[in-house]
């Protein structure tokens, strides 16, 4: 019996964990931090063993097969061992692919995966179809794989996921940007973070579509390097360079495989970000054979994403806005670009090495404030005290929101969407859009 070894679990492991097992693999589970009860009793349910607080060697070390938790880095002590060892790792999506012959639609970019992921499994439920949501949002592929099978499988995946795929294969391939991300992951290289994302199109047959933003410098560079066989479906704001997928003259427009428009002011989500998300989804749903008014009244009727640009309420005429998804500069600049008030920008975190230069424009056009909420401000302070606007330096989400309450006046906006990890002050991107709302609707 081969034995597989768990590192992580979460949502992604404790899936992997249980699939291990029910396909008879000798399966031991373990997390340097505590466990979520739920996940306990779920290995507990399936008699597999684990530990929490610790990774033991002897128990690690002894793996024919190691599936990794994406958010473990290759830099730590065990996983340094692991590698050292030649144990092959590879990720909970790698691993549950194994298992299935359903098709995989996934999504990757630094960008809008959430919102493009949710929106393509919005538009196949409401078309009927037998459909799972899995990889970053959603449940466990793997669980899924084991316990609740679905004909097809809508996948968002972060570079990391990517990293430890081997011989998993999309049916449909969607990338939708490269930007500067997780470089403190990838040695500050970008091109160490950009081989990742382009992981997306490895193994695609014939058989099989590619959907990309025709736009992307970084993707249009790329794709010079590949052999693509699959089906390639590029998708622009304008109708350009081969592009199947564009507005022109207001309209929605998809030409192929089956050709399909809407009006754009019919499209449930705004802004320039959310037309090359809704494109991409729209083309995903074409290609699966959805009919066209079903794909046109679930881009109409979807409703948006939690932490993204979610509009929370009004004080005193200032509009309050969670973007706390934005952890990335590219990101928080989509943000700002649909801003149409006055906005105090809260912005601010862990650092993945960012460079802060795109959005300054924009904070120059755009905000009369600045809150920094973070455990260190100091890059902050040097990018943008300059610039000329108010600034208040917060270390909580409280005071963070005291400053708002003080700076903004009626008509403004207060955004939070703050270019960087959570991980210095919140649990997580969750937690910090959660206190942001809570905070904003006692105001």
């Amino acid at each position: 019996m081969n034995r597989i070894v768990v590192l992580g679990a979460g949502e992604s492991g404790a899936g992997a964990a249980v699939l291990a097992k029910i396909k008879g693999f000798d399966v031991f589970v373990s997390d340097m931090s505590a466990i979520k009860d739920k996940y306990k009793k779920q290995l507990d349910d399936h008699g597999i063993d684990w530990e929490e607080g610790c990774h033991t060697e002897d128990k690690i070390l002894n793996a024919d097969e190691v599936i990794k938790s994406p958010g473990i880095p290759d830099s730590v002590p065990i996983m340094k061992k692991i590698i050292a060892k030649g144990i092959h790792v590879i990720s909970e999506i790698e691993f549950a692919g194994r298992y299935t012959t359903s098709k995989m639609i996934c999504i990757t970019g630094s960008n809008g995966k959430t919102t493009t992921t949710s929106l393509i499994f919005h538009i196949f439920k409401e078309a009927g179809y037998d459909v799972g949501l899995a990889g970053n949002i959603g449940n466990s592929l793997a669980l899924q794989v084991a316990e609740d099978p679905h004909a097809y499988y809508i996948i968002e995946l972060s570079s990391f996921q990517l990293d430890n795929m081997y011989d998993f294969r999309a049916d449909i391939a969607i990338l939708l940007n490269i930007t500067p991300d997780h470089l403190d992951r990838y040695d500050n290289c970008m091109q160490n973070y950009v081989d990742s994302k382009m992981r997306i199109i490895q193994n695609q047959t014939a058989d099989d579509s590619f959907i990309y933003w025709n736009d992307d410098p970084v993707i249009k560079r790329e794709l010079e390097k590949y052999d693509i066989k699959a089906i390639q479906y590029p998708f622009s704001e304008l109708k350009e360079n081969g592009s199947i997928g564009y507005i022109e003259e207001g309209m929605y427009t998809i030409e192929k495989p089956t050709p399909f428009n809407m009006e754009q002011e019919c499209l449930s989500l705004t802004g320039k970000h959310n037309i090359y998300n809704s494109l991409a989804a729209g083309i995903a749903s074409n290609i699966s054979g959805i009919k066209k008014e079903n794909i046109r009244k679930s881009l109409s009727d979807f409703p948006g994403v939690e932490h993204r640009l979610e509009k929370v309420c009004k004080v005193g005429g200032v509009q309050y806005i969670n973007d706390s998804k934005a952890t990335n500069v590219d990101a928080c600049w989509y943000a700002l670009e649909s801003m149409t008030t006055p906005t105090i920008l809260i912005i601010g975190g862990k650092d993945k090495g960012n460079d802060y230069t795109p959005i300054k424009d924009l904070v120059k056009e755009k905000c009369v404030g600045l809150v920094y909420l973070g455990a260190d401000n100091q890059k902050l302070h040097e990018n943008f005290d300059s610039i000329g606007i108010p600034v208040r330096d917060t270390h909580s989400m409280k005071e963070c929101m005291q400053a708002c309450y003080e700076m903004a006046k009626p008509g403004d906006t207060v955004l939070l969407s703050p270019c960087c990890a959570s991980f210095d002050l919140f649990k997580n991107m969750e937690d910090r859009g959660e206190q942001f709302k809570e905070l904003a609707r006692s105001l």
